[in-house]
């Protein structure tokens, strides 16, 4: 299954097809990750893109049915330089292409990964599409001039109904922006009594669940698409406490006046250095984030900066200097990457211990 991928620039890359026999674009990005290909498939996260995996092998042990971070994938499809045909792994239930055949996704491997990413890297984000050999690239280069990128990437992804993760400890409402299974995991760990809502839910309407704290997860595109959060988060700040992942930071941050910018390939994969400014520490941790915030634009805020990348000096986390309210802009769920920063859900049960103490 001979196929090509094509990029608005101008570049044609010549490789082979796996799974579904369909042509797809979107936003090519890259994702430095040696592992964690089937949570990185699954993450809600990378809806409307084309995935450049850096590490020149994938599928080498296989898909099994714990990894998933969603029932169905967002991605529009996968770009490796080897698909491994034979996995080796005692969990190993199916091989990438598989699943790419049953959940009617396309990929493209044997073409080269890294001159790839260095295009990426040199010229920022750029859109592409995987197409059969035989297509008109010209052709495909205009139609990719004049491709949109959809604004409505979280309300696709968002659970339409409200469910339970039920516990026995703090009862926590977590709003779904394109919520990783991983978070779900770290709360009910902690036996939280987990609720977990849609992305266009109001400030009353969670109050009125009256919870002890809130959470904010990842999700994909421009956080200035999310129509009413910012309004949301509003009407929450000093009532209850928050713990805001990824999306769910940037939406804190502009909220509070902070100002969003997109970055010019963005932080995918498991192994970004981050400062923790408080404790000068350093730790190795899991992002996915096309947007960051502004670090010039807290100045005017009540949020002070609490974690900076240590690659690029973006803005990696923040507090609010009044309300119960924190978040950063990477993953400490780690579904996939390094555990690192996994104290963070501590803190949010501590925060919301304190809070639960000076207001009984």
């Amino acid at each position: 299954m001979k196929k090509k991928l094509i990029l608005e620039s101008g570049e044609v890359f010549h490789g082979e097809g796996f799974g579904a026999n369909l042509q797809t674009e979107g936003e090519v990005v890259f994702n430095t990750g040696m592992t964690g290909y089937q949570e990185l498939i699954s993450d809600p996260s990378y809806s409307g893109q084309l995935v450049c995996m850096t590490y020149p092998l994938i599928g080498n042990y296989g898909i099994n049915r714990d990894d998933y971070e969603s029932m169905e994938p967002a991605m529009k499809g996968l770009i490796v330089k080897e698909l491994c045909e034979f996995p080796s792994n005692f969990r190993s239930q199916m091989t990438v292409d598989e699943l790419f055949k049953k959940k009617g996704l396309s990929g493209i491997q044997g073409i080269d990964t890294r001159k790839l990413t260095r295009i990426i890297r040199n010229k920022g984000v750029v859109r592409g599409k995987i197409v059969d050999a035989e297509a008109d690239e010209k052709q495909v280069v205009t139609e990719l001039k004049s491709f949109v990128v959809p604004t409505n990437q979280v309300e696709s992804v968002s659970t339409k109904t409200a469910y339970a993760a039920p516990g026995r400890g703090f009862k926590v409402v977590l709003v779904d922006f394109g919520s990783k299974l991983g978070i779900i995991r770290e709360l009910s760990q902690r036996d939280c009594d987990i609720t977990v809502v849609s992305q266009d839910i109001t400030a009353d309407e969670i109050l009125m669940i009256n919870p002890d704290g809130v959470m904010l997860s990842n999700g994909p595109g421009d956080p200035q698409d999310v129509k009413g959060a910012q309004e949301m988060i509003n009407g929450l700040l000093g009532k209850v406490p928050i713990f805001g992942i990824c999306l769910g930071h940037q939406l804190i941050g502009l909220a509070c006046g902070a100002k969003t910018f997109k970055l010019k390939f963005g932080h995918r994969g498991g192994n970004h250095p981050v400062l923790y400014i408080d404790k000068n520490r350093v730790e190795i941790t899991a992002q996915n984030h096309g947007y960051a915030i502004d670090s010039e634009s807290l100045k005017n805020t009540d949020l002070e900066e609490t974690h900076i990348a240590l690659n690029d000096r973006t803005n990696e986390g923040f507090r609010h200097k009044i309300h119960p309210c924190f978040s950063v802009q990477y993953h400490p769920e780690a579904s996939p990457g390094p555990e690192d920063s996994n104290y963070l859900f501590d803190e949010f049960i501590d925060l919301m211990k304190s809070f639960n103490s000076k207001i009984g």
